[in-house]
């Protein structure tokens, strides 16, 4: 069966519920005005006359608090301007992905420029490069040997960026891995 990448779950920036007007619980709420000037803490049924009289909304700003902070204000407007700081919060946060190179220790110089290419590409792109070995059969002997080879890589892509190892060069079993990313 073949895995999906690009269907992995990402982190999903959720707007809080606010609780507005007749749905606040509260028995007594601490009521800022429209104008952010603080009228006290008073009854839930007085805030909401209050409201009233100025056409307004009243809002649970901060729940948790005690009392819970209610404000005075447009409920549309306020909601309107949540949903847009949370649009703009997405389209700022990009998921670093993890790319990946594959050597072996039969590289030749012209496979490796090409691996290099694309690493260097990888980098620009902001991505996290994972450079790694198989070792198969009595390569698994000469390890010492994939190690260089990383290594020498590594200090090939230094030529390009200022690098930052995230994972040194490690052996897990049959692999010689190594992760670095861009300073």
């Amino acid at each position: 069966m073949r895995i999906h990448r690009h269907r992995q779950n990402r982190p999903k920036i959720v707007i809080p519920d606010y609780k507005v007007n007749e749905k606040i619980a509260s028995e007594e709420l601490f009521v800022i005005d429209e104008n952010d000037a603080s009228l006290g803490v008073m009854k839930t049924e007085d805030a909401l006359k209050i409201a009233e009289e100025r056409e307004l909304d009243l809002v649970e700003v901060s729940p948790k608090a005690v009392p819970p902070v209610a404000k005075l204000l447009e409920w549309k407007q306020f909601k309107y301007q949540k949903e847009k700081e949370v649009k703009k919060q997405r389209a700022q946060s990009k998921e670093v992905e993890v790319k990946g190179i594959r050597l072996s220790l039969r590289i030749a110089g012209g496979d490796k420029n090409v691996r290099l290419a694309s690493a260097k590409k990888f980098m620009e792109k902001g991505n996290k490069v994972r450079i790694e070995i198989i070792l198969r059969g009595r390569e698994k002997a000469h390890s010492a040997l994939a190690t260089e080879i990383i290594e020498g890589f590594i200090e090939s892509m230094r030529a390009f960026f200022p690098l930052k190892i995230e994972q040194t060069v490690k052996k897990m079993g049959g692999r010689v891995t190594a992760i670095i990313a861009r300073e």
